[in-house]
């Protein structure tokens, strides 16, 4: 058992969540630079927010359409730290590594069946209004 760290008071906790917030900033940055999949999420969720007020979808609407990005891009997120961490750890192509990081892509391809499920329920009655 190690000796407990000091927690920060006042100035430095401060401090220490604005570099938190940096630090998590930055990963995002480098993922969404290195990752086409994540760059694709991301344009279609800004897709999603623009026909959002287009359509001029309800308050309910918008939690679920955001937190239906939000889902979806935090996933990814998850399977690209899954997916460097096993690189890290050896090259060659183990059994247990491919089924992780299987794994991991099916999270992500979960999340986005049911960000489009929400999207076809918010914006379809709406667009087939207007056509």
């Amino acid at each position: 058992m190690g000796i407990p760290e000091e927690k920060p008071t006042g100035k430095n906790r401060s401090t220490n969540r604005l570099k938190a917030f940096a630090i998590a900033l930055g990963g995002l940055v480098e993922a969404w630079k290195s990752e086409l999949h994540l760059q694709i999420q991301t344009i279609i969720a800004i897709v999603a927010i623009l026909m959002g007020f287009w359509l001029r979808i309800t308050l309910t609407e918008w939690c679920l359409v955001v937190l239906s990005i939000s889902l979806v891009l935090s996933a990814e997120l998850i399977n690209t730290a899954i997916e460097k961490t096993l690189d890290r750890i050896g090259e060659e192509i183990h059994p247990l590594t491919k089924s992780a990081k299987d794994i991991a892509a099916a999270a992500v391809l979960v999340c986005a069946c049911g960000a489009a499920t929400v999207g076809l329920l918010v914006f379809l009655p709406r667009l087939l209004e207007r056509f």
